[in-house]
């Protein structure tokens, strides 16, 4: 007779098609990562002859087939009636003599070597699971705090009934699985006490690009039903492979999640786990320390290079003991099958009202008639082509999902079970809205943007927009460096998949209005703010150990995230060149900025940078820099330094960063200037004595040689870089860096604009040509055809 249980420490890939690839892995990681550190709870698991015995013996094996061969799962309710029907046969029918007594005897064994009645989880796992081509993740069920023999063999039944689930019924159809031919093993294996710790998922790559570079982590608080579910928006949290693989502070990128609900052990009667609200001092930190991030992370690329391929990976974190354990481990199935030649665009042409916003999944835009729906009994509503909006979907929705031209959710986060179902479906989805659900409701027509950053955008009726692929497979060689203007760190991976040779400007600006909002000064004058500005910075600095802290990390995150994203390329940085306008609009900012008649040409750039009331606001743009380079050893990040009106000022520049601990030279760091000003081409050798190259700002360089103002409407007619004037200019500052031996590029609007300038300069022997990320591939061929044709 063939065995009814195995040991989850004696399995191996190879056992697939007896314990299914849940199951499987399990047993693979226990036997060939532990030495490595990777804590894998332990436990056992039924066999699938188990099963298949199971329902022989109870005559249901044809039944069951008769059932399935006849059902149209299209038909959502005949599909609800045969799932019903099949679960309650199975349900009905008792387990065999003998497996029930394998089950009894595992769970008293686990006990005894515990020395306690343990808690244990009991999951499903199909032996069509966790291929590297498909995902039945979720399709059935899972009981947790499971206590008592009696209780563990009961959900043992409850896991056998789950493979008839309407959701996995109508996986397998749509994914060509025979009924038949999939078993199921169930997973009996000791709880992890993360309900008083913390859980979540992550991914060996960037979900929404594919940059295979970073672990992305999400975590929240109690049992990691509620991340899976989408039913918590969890903190967020990105590694960087190679700064940890060098021993650095890997750590790119943290976002704090609301966290507003966990799931704990019930000490109720007849109830296993509840759900709480989680106090708001927990929800107001992040629930993994550092370290927690590292270890974790550090688990996650032992599983990826042990398996060979991206990893979606489960854990949980003990909250009595502080460890780490890894719950269960499958392959990544979207991103890692697609087409690594082929990059496919959306833009909007047009914005409108925004109605929603949240958690951007993929990068497409869907468009429909908004479908608000309120329950699963209310499914046979959404029709082709809606927008599918719900508070949150679990797979009891998938039959109807497929439908949908996009998804959004009040709840979740880019792990949650819509964000994965919506990546399977190569649809948009934005998650954790909020009250999408309130705001949506009537609206007719919708258009669902996840093309514009981490976060989506419902706008009101259907907007245009351009779908661009682009075959890589196609790319001539380059005839020069093509670089990227990059802004919003949210793109930066997506954006490094595109062919470049860098960040010709990474601009702060983005970065300390979007991702801090608040004055540095106000910060650094924290107790000296009204009450009602301390509240609003309050409501952004959550989770960081101080006011000043959160500046400088949250600068250096949005630096850092760019910096790795194309490394080991070099990422100009361009330090801070608000106006003083554009400061002033930061929280807390009017204080602390003149009113000026023309910011365009005032207190902006290296003039504030040598000021003493800005000096110390200055030391924290510094000290981000510095964390970028020395902390996390990103030193292919320049820095670059804007409006530079005189030859003197560049000097002085030159000692406060020194004075700051950026040295040029030192560790590799380049110091560019930003030749934007005519003195900077009129005087470019006396400039570059003092600086490693040029980047040409010709949006400014423009402006100042014809004495217009590029915001007028009146004069915009008369700005155009091709003018003799600013060629004449670009050409002087080209000819001194390439006479010095030093780094001569652009990164202005004009070769984005006009491709006939790029090629000028390209003529001119302009050593780069940096461009905004939607002209890279046109202008990368253009310019070669030009190679060629000269």
């Amino acid at each position: 007779m063939s065995e009814q249980i195995l040991w989850l420490n004696r399995l191996r890939l190879t056992d697939l098609p007896e314990v299914g690839g849940k199951n499987a892995s399990l047993g693979e990681m226990i036997g060939h990562l532990s030495e490595a550190g990777v804590d894998v709870p332990g436990g056992f698991a039924t066999t699938a002859s188990a099963f298949r015995g199971f329902l022989g013996d109870a005559g249901l094996t044809s039944r069951i087939n008769a059932r399935l061969d006849a059902l149209d799962v299209d038909d959502v309710a005949a599909l609800v009636e045969a799932g019903r029907e099949i679960r309650r046969w199975v349900l009905d029918a008792p387990l065999p003599a003998a497996l029930e007594s394998a089950i009894r005897d595992g769970y008293a064994r686990m006990c005894a070597e515990a020395g306690v009645e343990l808690a244990v989880a009991v999951r499903s796992s199909a032996t069509a699971e966790d291929l590297p081509d498909a995902s039945f993740a979720g399709q059935q069920e899972t009981f947790l705090n499971v206590v008592g023999a009696d209780q563990v063999v009961e959900k043992v039944r409850e896991v056998f009934a789950s493979l008839y689930n309407d959701r996995a019924i109508a996986y397998r159809v749509h994914h060509g699985f025979a009924h038949a031919d999939v078993a199921l093993s169930a997973t009996v294996q000791q709880m992890v006490r993360s309900d008083v710790g913390a859980s979540g998922v992550l991914f060996t790559i960037d979900t929404e690009s594919g940059f295979p570079d970073v672990v992305f982590i999400t975590a929240s608080w109690g049992l990691g039903e509620l991340v899976v579910q989408g039913a918590v928006n969890p903190d967020e949290f990105y590694v960087h492979k190679p700064t940890l693989a060098a021993g650095r502070h890997p750590i790119l990128r943290r976002q704090l999640g609301s966290k507003r609900e966990r799931m704990v052990f019930s000490d109720r009667a007849g109830e296993r786990v509840r759900v709480e609200p989680v106090p708001e001092p927990e929800q107001r930190r992040f629930c993994l320390t550092d370290a927690d991030v590292v270890t974790l992370a550090r688990h996650a690329v032992t599983i990826e290079r042990h398996y060979g391929r991206p990893m979606d990976v489960e854990w949980g974190k003990d909250g009595i003991t502080g460890r780490i354990y890894i719950l269960q481990a499958r392959p990544e199935t979207v991103k890692s099958r697609a087409a690594a030649q082929r990059i496919e665009r959306y833009v909007l042409d047009r914005r409108g009202p925004v109605l929603a916003e949240g958690r951007a999944i993929g990068q497409k835009i869907g468009q429909g008639p908004a479908r608000v729906v309120k329950s699963v009994a209310e499914m046979d509503r959404v029709q082709a082509g809606d927008v599918l909006v719900a508070d949150m979907t679990d797979p009891d929705w998938e039959p109807i999902m497929k439908r949908a031209a996009a998804i959004v959710t009040n709840r979740g986060g880019r792990t949650c079970h819509a964000a994965i179902i919506a990546r399977e479906l190569g649809i948009p989805a934005v998650v954790g809205c909020g009250d999408a659900t309130r705001r949506l409701e009537g609206v007719a027509e919708v258009t669902v943007s996840c093309a514009e950053g981490d976060t989506g955008y419902i706008y009101a009726g259907r907007l245009p927009f351009e779908r661009v692929t682009t075959d890589l497979g196609q790319m001539p060689e380059a005839p020069l460096k093509v670089m990227m203007n990059v802004a919003n760190p949210e793109r930066a991976f997506d954006f490094a998949m595109l062919p470049h040779a860098g960040v010709g400007l990474a601009r702060l600006e983005m970065i300390i209005a979007a991702h801090i909002g608040v004055h540095p000064q106000a910060l650094l004058e924290y107790d000296r703010q009204d009450a009602d500005v301390r509240a609003r910075i309050d409501e952004r600095i959550a989770g960081y150990a101080s006011p000043v802290d959160f500046y400088v990390d949250r600068l250096a995150e949005g630096i850092a995230t760019i910096t790795a994203a194309f490394a080991p390329h070099p990422v100009i940085v361009r330090l801070s060149d608000f106006k003083s306008n554009e400061y002033a609009n930061l929280i807390g900012g009017k204080r602390y900025e003149p009113v000026e008649e023309n910011p365009m040409i005032g207190f902006r750039g290296a003039s504030r940078y040598v000021d003493r009331s800005f000096q110390a606001a200055f030391a924290l743009e510094c000290r981000a820099m510095r964390k970028v380079r020395e902390t996390m050893g990103l030193t292919n990040a320049w820095v670059m330094i804007p409006f530079v009106r005189t030859v003197e000022e560049g000097a002085k520049v030159i000692e406060v960063l020194a004075e700051n601990g950026l040295r040029r030279g030192e560790n590799g760091l380049k110091v560019i200037m930003m030749c934007e000003v005519p003195s900077n081409a009129l005087l470019a050798d006396r400039f570059l004595d003092h600086f490693d190259g040029f980047s040409i700002g010709s949006n400014d360089l423009t402006q100042l040689t014809l004495g217009l103002d590029r915001d007028s409407g009146i004069v915009a007619h008369l700005f155009d870089e091709r003018n003799d004037a600013v060629k004449a200019l670009l050409s002087m500052a080209i000819s001194a860096c390439r006479r010095r031996g030093k780094y001569i590029g652009i990164c202005g609007q004009g070769p984005s604009d006009h491709p006939d300038l790029a090629e000028w300069l390209m003529d001119q022997g302009i050593e780069s040509i940096s461009l905004n990320p939607d002209t890279v591939v046109d202008t990368w061929i253009k310019l070669a055809r030009h190679k060629r044709a000269g």
